[in-house]
C-alpha cells in the first residue's frame, strides 16, 4: 500500500517512516511538512494510507480530512490525546497514535489497518468475526470530553434515544452522541443482534424469552417480528 506522512515536525516524520519501513506491505511515497502541499499531491496521485498529524499550524489534520472529497484510510498522530476525541466522527480514520509512539502501539494500529484493507466494510454491515482481538474486546466513547473504555463483552443492551444512544453494561450506563448504526459496526456479530429498530442486545446476556420480548437483567426488551427469526437461530435450543 502506498502511503504518505504529513507532519510539520521533521523528527516525527522520521520516526513514523522508520516504523513503516518494518512493514513490507507499506511504501512511503512522499512526506509533507504541511497539509496544503499534501492536498496538491493527492489531487494528482492516489494513495491508500495517510499518516496524519492533527496539530499543525494554519491548517490542521481535521481541516485536511474535511477538504478531501474521498479521503483514504487515515492513521492520526497527535501529541495531545484530547484531539483524538474528534476521530470518532470520521469513518476514514483507522486509528490514532499519541506521541511519543511506541513500537507496540504502532503494531496495533497496523493490525487495524490491515484488517480494514482485508475486510472492507459495507455500509450498514456488521463487523466480521476475524477482526483483531483488541478491536473485538473494547472501544472508547466520548463522555464529557473524556475517552472512556468499554469492554464489549460486558455490554448488555444498547438503546437508540434520538441523536444519542444508551449503552448499558454489567456495571454502568453511558449516553453517547452517535447512532445505533454506527455502534453496530463496531460490535462482533457473534455476540450482538439488532432485535428492534431501537435496540441491540448481547445475546449471551439473555435470561428469558417470552412472546415478542427478551429479558436481560431486569430489562424487558421488545423483539420485532422481522428480527425474531434471526434471534431464534442464535439460540442453542434442545
Amino acid at each position: 500500500m502506498n502511503c504518505i506522512i504529513i507532519d510539520d515536525e521533521m523528527m516525527a516524520r522520521a520516526v513514523i517512516a522508520q516504523m513503516i519501513s518494518l512493514h513490507t506491505e507499506l511504501t512511503v511515497v512522499e512526506e509533507f511538512s504541511n497539509a496544503i502541499e499534501a492536498i496538491k499531491y493527492l489531487n494528482k496521485n492516489e494513495v491508500e494510507v495517510v499518516f496524519l498529524d492533527i496539530h499543525m499550524p494554519d491548517f490542521t489534520g481535521f481541516d485536511f480530512i474535511n477538504t478531501i472529497k474521498n479521503p483514504p484510510k487515515i492513521v492520526l498522530i497527535t501529541s495531545d490525546k484530547n484531539f483524538a476525541i474528534n476521530a470518532f466522527e470520521y469513518d476514514c480514520i483507522v486509528d490514532y497514535l499519541v506521541k511519543p509512539i511506541t513500537e507496540e502501539r504502532f503494531e496495533k494500529a497496523m493490525q487495524k489497518l490491515n484488517w480494514r484493507v482485508d475486510t472492507p466494510k459495507k455500509e450498514g454491515a456488521l463487523v466480521d468475526d476475524k477482526m483483531p482481538a483488541d478491536k473485538t474486546n473494547e472501544f472508547y466513547v466520548n463522555i464529557s470530553n473524556r475517552l472512556i473504555k468499554i469492554d464489549i463483552p460486558t455490554i448488555t443492551i444498547i438503546k437508540a434515544k434520538g441523536d444519542y444512544i444508551s449503552i448499558k453494561t454489567d456495571t454502568n450506563s453511558y449516553t453517547v452522541h452517535t447512532t445505533l448504526k454506527k455502534i453496530e459496526e463496531k460490535l462482533p456479530k457473534n455476540l450482538f443482534l439488532k432485535i428492534h429498530r431501537s435496540y441491540i442486545i448481547n445475546t449471551k446476556k439473555i435470561i428469558d424469552i417470552e412472546d415478542n420480548s427478551v429479558l436481560i437483567g431486569k430489562d424487558v426488551i421488545p423483539v420485532s417480528r422481522g428480527n425474531k427469526p434471526e434471534l431464534m437461530k442464535r439460540l442453542n435450543l434442545l
